[in-house]
C-alpha cells in the first residue's frame, strides 16, 4: 500500500466515489489532478477528495491526506487513475479529484461521507 494511503477503501466506497465524480462533473465543479485539488482544499473549497491508489511517484500525494485532514476535508481512495481520468471526463489519468461543487448531487456526497466516517471509525 502506497504511503500516502491511510486506510482501504471498500469496492462499494470506490464504486460511489466514481458515480459522484462522473454525475459532479455535469452539473457541478471538480478541481482535476494534484494541484487543483491541493489548492481547492487548502482554500477550504473541496467537499471530498478522491485519490488513485497507483500514483508514482507516491510523493505527489503525500501531502494531501494530513491537508484534508488539518482542513476537515474528506477523502477516499480508489485504485486507478486512469479510472478516475475517465470518471471526471478527462480521457487522461489523474491522481486526485477534489469536489467542489457537487450540482445535483449533494445527497450522493452526504452519503458517501457517512459511510466513509463510519469506516475510519472501524478503522
Amino acid at each position: 500500500m502506497p504511503m500516502y494511503v491511510r486506510f482501504q477503501a471498500s469496492k462499494e466506497l470506490q464504486d460511489l466515489a466514481y458515480e459522484l465524480i462522473e454525475k459532479a462533473r455535469d452539473g457541478g465543479k471538480l478541481g482535476k489532478g494534484a494541484n487543483e485539488a491541493t489548492k481547492y482544499v487548502e482554500r477550504g473549497q473541496a467537499k471530498i477528495v478522491v485519490m488513485a491508489e497507483d500514483v508514482t511517484p507516491e510523493e505527489i500525494l503525500a501531502h494531501m491526506p494530513i491537508l484534508c485532514e488539518e482542513k476537515n476535508v474528506p477523502y477516499t481512495y480508489v485504485p486507478s487513475k486512469e479510472e478516475l481520468g475517465n470518471a471526471a471526463g478527462l480521457g487522461i489519468p489523474t491522481s486526485a479529484i477534489a469536489i467542489v461543487n457537487p450540482g445535483r448531487e449533494k445527497d450522493l456526497v452526504d452519503n458517501l461521507i457517512k459511510k466513509l466516517e463510519s469506516v475510519k471509525k472501524q478503522g
